[in-house]
């Protein structure tokens, strides 16, 4: 150990126990023998104003410590002076070599330069307190950063937690398996350059200032052309991205709790995302979840309060959990390309788009459509409630090829002025009625058979002029009744109500079920082929006005035509 002009240089690989003030000063690590290197915080207060407080040069690995009891902190001034230009430490701590952090206490860290801590290899910490504010990223490392356990607090002006390693394909990666989190980033909250993976912890992220208090919608029209005003700010751009989670190839979720307020997309990956268990809340100014590739379900609760598009990706398969979204535009939209990062996602139709349900639960309340694909729908189990939209230009289902229904519940209520309904293939009945009048939000509806079953009880979230319903207890050549209004003595869900015993509605159509779709007005069984209120919507499976055909003139609920849309 050498000691000149306040720097302290540790040579030797072995355990030192550091504790008092050193100001203006620095700590390096600089071993020849390439072992461990263990410094012990006991009470340490380390100021540098030009250097890294604590700069590991070489070693074979640096543990810091934080014993319990012990309050340590590390600061270092706002500009560096470097004698040599092949060191370029940027961080309070920064470390060339391996570094982990553990304990049970505290360490405030102060990056007024740069970085809070990094790791030019790998970054790992299994406990203690850990407070970071810094001018750019709070915690980075280069090949990993793995948090097992503890407390971190992070207020960055760039990223919060970042790995950085983008010329190994199998490195970059954060892997956090637990901790509570308080992330209040500029830039992305947590950022990896290859996989995030999540197996649990308390996250708490808000990223570019959090969502805004509106985010803005496109009109009919919900995806540029290169011609069109919209009333949205100007969207960020990659290079000032500012998601909750993101990563280049792949985020995959098993647990955790989130509470996501974020400018960009939530949660994203330029590859795919899955989400298996966990307890999510998500507002974004973009998209929810985002997948340039795919989304994945299988488990958990997924709340988004506010986005542009609640899910959007190529292939989107929910195959189990409890998803609730509420967006500007569409609640789930398929379709191909890339996500610029605000709200540019250029929309395809191939056959590869495809949005399948095999399970779980899934509530929308969207502006634009519900269930859009700009290919196809595929359902087989699990309840699905779309609320809305109420305008016209926009449909509770959107698809361009194909939507086949083979089992599971499906309820959609919303406008008539775009309606389709499941395609004549699908295994499973369903029906589609268009009122004379819009219904007012929260009216009930009553689908009943004639032995006095009840097929399904809902109370639609928005105004309502049509509803299509799929149901396993549909059955052909069986008659049915629909009612409005009344009351029910269920339990009611998001608006769908089970068991208990419905009164008091108003009879509005009797009817049987013909086909694999039933079209149906006041009146009785009708056709599909008019694309204005009280004619039974666009048949299911046809064209959407912007495919190709000469857009429909049925009329809105105020007398004027409805206008041809864009579905992207």
């Amino acid at each position: 150990m050498f000691v000149t002009n306040n720097v302290v240089t540790l040579r030797a690989a072995g355990v030192y126990v550091i504790s008092g003030n050193l100001d203006d000063g620095q700590i390096i690590v600089d071993a020849e023998d390439k072992g461990t290197v263990k410094l012990v915080l006991n009470g340490a207060s380390i100021n540098s104003s030009n250097q890294a407080p604590i700069y590991v040069k070489n070693a074979g690995k640096t543990v810091v410590s934080l014993p319990e009891g012990t309050d340590n902190t590390l600061s270092d001034g706002t500009e560096y002076v470097l004698e040599d230009s092949s060191d370029k430490p940027n961080a309070a701590l920064y470390s060339k070599d391996n570094l982990t952090i553990n304990g049970t206490c505290k360490l405030t860290v102060h990056g007024n330069y740069n970085n809070g801590i990094t790791s030019k290899d790998e970054l790992r910490i299994t406990g203690g307190t850990i407070e970071i504010d810094s001018v750019d990223d709070g915690l980075m490392g280069r090949d990993v950063v793995g948090v097992k356990e503890g407390t971190i607090t992070i207020e960055a002006g760039g990223d919060g937690i970042k790995s950085s390693n983008n010329k190994d394909s199998s490195k970059g990666n954060i892997a956090l398996e637990g901790c509570r989190y308080d992330i209040t980033a500029s830039s992305d909250g947590i950022q990896a350059e290859s996989s995030l993976l999540i197996a649990d912890g308390d996250y708490t992220i808000s990223s570019g200032g959090g969502s805004p208090e509106t985010v803005a919608t496109k009109g009919y029209d919900m995806r540029p052309t290169g011609n069109e005003t919209t009333t949205a700010t100007t969207p960020v751009t990659e290079t000032e991205s500012a998601k909750g989670l993101k990563a280049t190839v792949d985020v995959a979720i098993g647990g955790g709790r989130f509470k996501i307020d974020s400018s960009d997309d939530a949660i994203h990956s330029n590859n795919s995302v899955t989400i298996a268990g966990g307890e999510m809340t998500m507002a974004s100014g973009d998209d929810g979840i985002h997948g340039d590739t795919a989304v994945l379900t299988k488990g958990g609760k997924i709340n988004i309060t506010k986005s542009y598009e609640g899910i959007e990706s190529k292939v989107i398969s929910i195959a189990d959990g409890e998803i609730d979204v509420t967006p500007s535009d569409d609640g789930i939209n398929v379709g191909g390309g890339i996500d610029g990062s605000g709200m540019d996602f250029q929309s395809t139709e191939t056959d590869d788009n495809l949005l399948s349900i095999s399970g779980g639960t899934v509530t929308v309340n969207s502006a634009g459509d519900g269930l859009d694909s700009n290919g196809s729908i595929q359902m087989t189990a699990g309840t699905v409630l779309v609320n809305g939209p109420t305008d016209n230009g926009n449909g509770s289902l959107d698809y361009d090829q194909s939507f086949e229904m083979a089992g599971g519940f499906l309820i959609a209520a919303g406008s008539a002025g775009v309606l389709q309904a499941t395609s004549e293939q699908s295994i499973q009945n369903a029906m589609v009625m268009t009122y004379p009048e819009t219904q007012a939000a929260g009216t009930l509806l009553h689908l009943g058979d004639s032995d006095g079953n009840t097929v399904a009880t809902f109370a639609p979230e928005k105004d309502y002029q049509a509803v299509f319903i799929s149901s396993p207890n549909l059955e052909k050549d069986k008659d049915y009744t629909l009612y409005s209004g009344g009351t029910s003595t269920g339990k009611e869900a998001d608006g769908l109500y089970s068991d208990g015993d419905y009164t008091g509605g108003t009879k509005v159509v009797e009817f049987m079920i013909l086909d694999s779709v039933t079209w149906l007005n006041e009146s009785g069984v009708t056709t599909g082929s008019s694309g204005g209120p009280g004619g039974g919507g666009m048949r299911g499976g046809g064209q959407r006005p912007d495919r190709g055909q000469t857009p429909p003139t049925g009329e809105a609920p105020d007398g004027s035509q409805t206008p041809p849309t864009t579905n992207q």
